[in-house]
């Protein structure tokens, strides 16, 4: 059987320029991004209404998973991140990008939309996309039937816990002196530090004593992480 042939309608543009970092569920971190639309689909008339929804459905692709299951190679069990990344359970059973079909499902809310020059941009908050990601659909988010009261969430029925972000003085010396260029903003921080309190290392990763790096909204960020924080040793541009 052959498979679908999906349009592509526009691009993700997020501060996520690395999939280390990215929260593992949408709206755990609200970073504003906006999606591009690409013609055809670059027409504010296809919008029409849309203002009514305060959230909506993106229909995505995961298109930078270099080790994307071949569909001839299936393989029926993968090890969620949230079980400590040393449990396997079923592929269907979880949202791990490595699946039969590399697509994606995420609730955002809408911000607005914009017409600048040619382009048609739709703005969000709460997007878990990378940069770069391409957009296969939008729909609208219905609250009475897409918001299941009283559901069952498995392994997941809890938000994970936050850990507090805190700055060296050397790297709360790099922060204000780009704040001061106007290279870096305060919004971007807050997003930074609510990205890093959700503790983006691999699940099976404890070394207190190991420095990780992370590239969020073209900074390169540098962090430790303990047990109840993580601290941010650097930022550079």
């Amino acid at each position: 059987m052959k498979g679908l042939n999906l349009p592509i309608i526009g691009y993700m543009h997020s501060p996520y320029q690395e999939k280390f970092g990215i929260p593992r569920q949408p709206n755990l971190v609200q970073v504003e991004s906006y999606i591009e639309m690409q013609a055809p689909y670059n027409d504010l008339l296809a919008f029409e209404g849309i203002e009514e929804f305060s959230h909506l459905w993106l229909v995505w692709q995961f298109h930078d998973n270099k080790n994307q299951q071949d569909s001839d190679k299936f393989r029926p069990q993968v090890r969620p991140p949230r079980l400590g990344g040393n449990k396997k359970i079923g592929v269907f059973a979880t949202r791990s990008m490595y699946r039969p079909a590399p697509i994606g499902l995420s609730v955002v809310r809408l911000k607005a939309v914009k017409k600048q020059g040619k382009s048609v941009r739709v703005y969000v908050t709460g997007s878990d996309l990378l940069h770069g990601t391409p957009i296969i659909d939008i729909k609208p988010y219905i609250h009475y039937s897409d918001a299941v009261q009283g559901a069952q969430s498995g392994y997941a029925q809890a938000e994970p816990q936050r850990k507090q972000v805190i700055w060296t003085d050397a790297a709360a010396a790099q922060r204000d002196q780009l704040m001061h260029r106007r290279s870096l903003n305060a919004q971007t921080v807050s997003e930074l530090e609510a990205v890093l309190s959700l503790d983006p290392r691999p699940a099976y990763q404890e070394d207190a004593d190991r420095s990780y790096g992370l590239l969020f909204a073209g900074f390169n960020v540098k962090f430790q992480v303990g047990d109840t924080f993580v601290c941010i040793t650097e930022i550079m541009q």
